[in-house]
């Protein structure tokens, strides 16, 4: 499954999702919003999102990483719009029969994601605002 939603993401929605019987592991990655950047203390995060063309690169991304690695089962989620200190605003995870395939494919979407799909973030500061890109 693959979404984009203003709604606040359901970890153990996503975990049904993952289960299998042939999986030996889970791995999820959690991006959350955090209170500060570079010492400047956030407020929140606003996130936007062009909703097909991210879906659509998002799937790209998921079905590399089932080339790669012996994915059972794969779960992303992002949000859009405002977010507050400690929202989840991306959830990933992937099941697979060992451990290392699980980490492995998780980092590899994440990272991936983070580098090619068009979702925007501006960093609401108590002191200012600014656009960046969400790429680490």
């Amino acid at each position: 499954m693959i979404s984009i939603t203003s709604d606040p993401i359901d970890i153990s929605s996503a975990l049904t999702l993952l289960q299998s019987d042939q999986a030996g592991a889970v791995d999820f990655f959690l991006g959350l919003v955090r209170d500060n950047t570079q010492q400047r203390p956030v407020d929140h995060l606003e996130y936007e999102a062009y909703d097909r063309m991210a879906i659509s690169e998002m799937q790209k991304i998921v079905d590399q990483a089932h080339e790669r690695w012996t994915i059972l089962e794969c779960v992303v989620v992002h949000r859009k719009g405002l977010l507050r200190v400690g929202e989840i605003a991306v959830l990933i995870g992937v099941s697979t029969p060992h451990r290392a395939d699980a980490f492995d494919a998780c980092r590899y979407i994440i990272d991936t994601i983070k580098q090619t799909v068009p979702i925007w973030k501006k960093e609401v500061f108590t002191d200012g605002e600014s656009w960046v890109n969400a790429h680490p």
